[in-house]
């Protein structure tokens, strides 16, 4: 267990790492923040920094040298990268977790063989299996890069008139899945957050809306029966502890009818959390931060209605406007460029329960 004024190293250096350095001031604990060079955000909240690129390995053992635990931001972290560091410091999540995580077959065969509700999926190495799978799909489906997509990339929707060697083009030829076509009533989330003893918790379901295959909107409670959100929690945890994870994940989740199947599992912080912060009693940020500190984890009862909207591209110039709105929390993630389709910030609506 650390004591306050312990130093947390995180890996990145985007919003994710500065709202979990922002959590982690509060508790007395400092954080180092290792990025390459670029537009890191999370230089500004942060103790102290490392500009460095992540296969730089005396960079690396330095960072590690500096802090008393390590977590990141993002998944894809490289698994040279996790191994340097894990040599030296504890590195939570895990580096099973993150090698699980990062290739989409694996997860998928992970979720299936934990008997957890997943769409079927093959696995694509070639145009002639992704012909077979798709045939054997009824030719819907969704190919996906087993590795490094997001936000939609690396990604090619399948339907029968679709040229399939255009689409095993443009995801690059590279090792695949196909996933079979979910008519969803709804996308939705659970955030979980687990400490190395053993201890877990889980944030009531929220209800997500993509807009480009970007977050938009995620509001909270779920239009879903009260059944199914427990359930959606009750996989959130099984999943952490069948990892044996350390700190905040979200798993993806679609609502089709009566029953819930996972889409794809994020070990991190997650977008679709940020209403925790001021909706919940206690944020993920804090609770990850929390977990990778050997503390007891926070309560994560929600506090009233919410309505979280992402700021994409030109949306945070309103930040004025959205100021003067009643009961609004802003939060700009100091970023300094805009473009179109990249989160620039979000706000965070509290409502009245039965408003």
């Amino acid at each position: 267990m650390l004591k306050p004024g312990a130093t947390i190293g995180i890996l990145g250096g985007g919003q994710l790492a500065r709202m979990m350095a922002l959590a982690a001031a509060p508790l007395g604990l400092k954080c180092h923040i290792y990025a390459p060079q670029g537009d890191n955000p999370a230089f500004d909240v942060a103790a102290a920094v490392t500009e460095a690129d992540y296969d730089d390995e005396a960079a690396l053992q330095r960072f590690a040298a500096a802090v008393d635990v390590i977590t990141y931001e993002f998944e894809n972290v490289p698994a040279r990268t996790a191994e340097v560091l894990a040599a030296i410091r504890p590195v939570h999540p895990n580096p099973h977790a993150l090698a699980v995580t990062q290739d989409r077959l694996t997860e998928k065969s992970f979720i299936r063989d934990l008997g957890l509700p997943v769409p079927d999926f093959r696995a694509i190495d070639s145009l002639d299996d992704l012909k077979a799978a798709a045939a054997a799909m009824g030719g819907f489906g969704v190919l996906k890069t087993r590795r490094f997509g997001y936000d939609g990339k690396g990604q090619a929707m399948i339907r029968p008139e679709t040229d399939l060697g255009a689409a095993w083009e443009k995801v690059g030829q590279a090792p695949s899945i196909l996933e079979s076509f979910v008519p969803f009533d709804r996308e939705c989330s659970v955030i979980a957050a687990r400490s190395a003893n053993g201890d877990s918790v889980a944030y009531e379901l929220c209800e997500n809306e993509h807009r480009h295959h970007i977050l938009a909107r995620t509001t909270l409670p779920a239009a879903v029966p009260a059944a199914l959100g427990h359930e959606a929690m009750a996989i959130g945890e099984k999943i952490a502890a069948a990892l044996d994870y350390v700190g905040v994940i979200a798993v993806e989740l679609f609502v089709a009818g009566d029953r819930l199947l996972v889409n794809e599992i994020a070990p991190r912080v997650h977008n679709s959390g940020h209403w925790t912060i001021e909706g919940a009693e206690t944020s993920q940020f804090e609770n990850h931060i929390r977990a990778v500190a050997g503390w007891p984890l926070g309560i994560t009862r929600r506090r009233g209605r919410i309505m979280m909207d992402n700021l994409v591209g030109d949306e945070a110039d309103r930040w004025e406007a959205l100021l003067k709105e009643p009961g609004v929390h802003l939060h700009l993630y100091g970023k300094a460029e805009s473009r179109p389709g990249r989160k620039m910030g979000h706000v965070t609506r509290l409502l009245p329960e039965n408003g």
